[in-house]
């Protein structure tokens, strides 16, 4: 194997954006940011996600269907209007 080829990685926090929840992961990823990490105080680079784990649908069980509900009620609007 070929030596200098993989990226150099290091441990860095991925944030979930909405619970705030973190997880420690070694990664090669670049970031500016920094912050501490919860359980040990120490400080990580940090890397903020829309959606992890603990928010994901597939994962929480929770379906939200916020785009489908505000196509319902244009619908609906449609139909009140075209019956008048």
């Amino acid at each position: 194997m070929k030596p200098d080829i993989h990226p150099k990685t290091r441990l860095v926090i991925f944030e979930d954006a909405q619970t705030k929840k973190q997880f420690l992961i070694e990664s090669s990823i670049n970031s500016k940011e920094t912050a501490v990490y919860e359980k040990d105080g120490k400080s990580y680079p940090v890397v903020r996600l829309e959606v992890t784990s603990e928010t994901h649908p597939f994962y929480t069980g929770e379906q939200t269907f916020v785009a489908q509900a505000g196509q319902v009620d244009k619908f609906n609007k449609r139909l009140e209007k075209s019956k008048k």
